[in-house]
């Protein structure tokens, strides 16, 4: 099997169970979860094949139950430079994933009480994974920008800068692969030399969109295509949706560029709280329809989403803990900044045109007419007034900026 080294490999027949269970029974199943956890994937596997698996388990494998061509998975996924990543192995992202874990023991035995199968918190029976890098080590440091197919050229802007930011620090950048927000934080990442996932909802042999071919062969260059559907696997609508799960759990955090007022971003922004992960939305233009979703999201009660507008913030939020803070924002410095109290109304007190005595200065301002000769000599050399023969008036320079 090609990829990388990845330590302590699991036994070919957990990996084959593995791949037949991710076939077999569609993810996001709380308890084919918890029976693979209880039996094992080799047991649990040959129950489901053999009918014998509990009822409420064998009903979610149903007419799948008869097929295996797990070992044709595993050797397409072979052919296309992929692998089937299960837990037993070194590179399986355990700590990423471990927020699953704690998330799906709340979920409750009776089916009829579960949260529903495309919005459910439940760990992956296996990932399957394209490229040449290692899972664990790519989503260490990573963070998923996620947003809307129908961007504007300004969300797809600051999504590659974002990416392109958080790449040049060293971190991954993780999305769907999608039109508009996906596709630019993946190219910002790549523009950075950094390297990028794409969480799919397909096959990773198979590119979706189909024109983004070219996109994610220059992924896959130093970075992965990620799946928990076997090689072939369509599409599928209701797929999209139990996906956003991953990207938000791989992750330390999640950053919304654009959304809409109903979108699968802001879906998984919501898994990502739910998950106890930093939550992130960049603002938009209050007209625009694309920002709906990131302004209700940043209208939360309870202030569980950060509002940032770079790179710098957003590891503000998911960096570590006193070194990656962000610079406050920058502004500019005038020769006005630190005039203490007495020498701000003095000089608002001079006129524009015709110089005026010490005496007047001092009435309009307020002050003592020595208050006003003290400092007046600093503000002569700040360039800020001006002598006229006759008076004093604000210098040329600085009446035209008043």
């Amino acid at each position: 099997m090609t990829g990388p080294e990845r330590g302590d490999l699991a036994d070919p027949a957990v990996r084959r169970a593995r791949a037949w269970l991710s076939r077999a029974v569609e993810p996001g199943s709380v308890d084919l979860w918890r029976y693979v956890q209880r039996e094992g994937p080799v047991a649990a596997a040959a129950a489901l094949r053999a009918g014998t698996a509990p009822r409420r388990v064998q009903a979610l494998a149903g007419a799948r139950a008869g097929q295996d061509v797990s070992l044709d998975d595993l050797r397409r996924a072979d052919r296309c430079g992929g692998r089937l990543v299960v837990p037993e192995d070194g590179e399986w992202p355990a700590a990423p994933l471990h927020c699953l874990v704690l998330a799906v023991a709340a979920e409750p035995e009776e089916a009829g009480r579960q949260t529903e199968r495309t919005r459910v918190l439940v760990p992956p029976v296996a990932l399957w994974v394209r490229g040449d890098r290692r899972l664990d080590e790519l989503v260490d440091r990573s963070v998923a920008l996620v947003g809307s197919r129908a961007s504007t050229a300004y969300g797809e802007h600051v999504a590659g800068e974002l990416a392109h930011g958080l790449g040049e620090r060293g971190w991954t950048t993780v999305s769907g692969g999608a039109y508009g927000i996906d596709a630019a934080s993946h190219r910002g990442a790549l523009a950075a030399g950094a390297a990028t996932v794409v969480v799919a909802a397909s096959g990773v042999d198979r590119a979706y969109p189909s024109a983004h071919s070219t996109l994610f062969a220059r992924v896959l260059e130093d970075g992965l295509v990620v799946s928990e559907w076997p090689p072939g696997c369509a599409p599928l609508r209701h797929r999209f949706l139990v996906r956003n799960r991953l990207i938000a759990a791989l992750t330390r955090g999640t950053v919304v560029v654009e959304a809409a007022a109903r979108s699968g971003a802001q879906a998984t922004a919501q898994r990502a709280a739910a998950l106890g992960k930093a939550v992130m939305a960049v603002p938009g233009p209050v007209t625009s329809a694309m920002s709906v979703g990131c302004h209700e999201l940043l209208r939360d009660a309870e202030g569980r989403v950060t509002l940032v507008t770079s790179a710098a913030q957003v590891l503000q939020e998911v960096g570590a803990l006193g070194e990656d803070l962000a610079d406050p924002a920058a502004r500019p410095e005038t020769a006005r900044d630190g005039l203490s109290d007495v020498a701000r109304r003095v000089l608002d007190a001079c006129p524009v045109r015709i110089g005026v005595v010490p005496e007047r200065l001092a009435a309009v301002a307020g002050c003592d007419v020595l208050d006003v000769l003290r400092v007046l000599p600093a503000l002569e050399l700040a360039d800020l007034v001006q002598w006229t023969g006759t008076g004093w008036r604000l210098a040329p320079t600085d009446a035209a900026r008043s």
